[in-house]
């Protein structure tokens, strides 16, 4: 009579502990998951901020923002001077 309840208990031992393996795979799981997922939004995050600057670096778009926001104009080739300075500073 014993020896049956030590296989009992060794056997209740022994599926607890596959049942806390089993329970701390699935926590891992929905943690890998949950990165899966951070990740996804992440890249799509990367994207849309190239894309925004991508464009604010543009030609264009610089040119309309100083012109509109700051007021500035573009001068003519003709109205340009230049200076033209010595490689010695002599």
């Amino acid at each position: 009579m014993r020896g049956g309840i030590v296989w009992i208990v060794a056997l209740a031992t022994l599926l607890t502990g596959v049942v806390a393996v089993n329970v701390a795979v699935l926590r891992q799981n929905m943690q890998l998951e949950s990165y899966a997922t951070e990740r996804s939004q992440l890249r799509d995050q990367n994207h849309e901020l190239q894309t925004q600057l991508s464009h604010a670096s543009s030609s264009p778009y610089i040119e309309r923002v100083a012109s509109k926001r700051l007021g500035l104009v573009q001068v003519g080739s003709d109205q340009t001077t230049y200076i033209r300075l010595d490689a010695g500073g002599k």
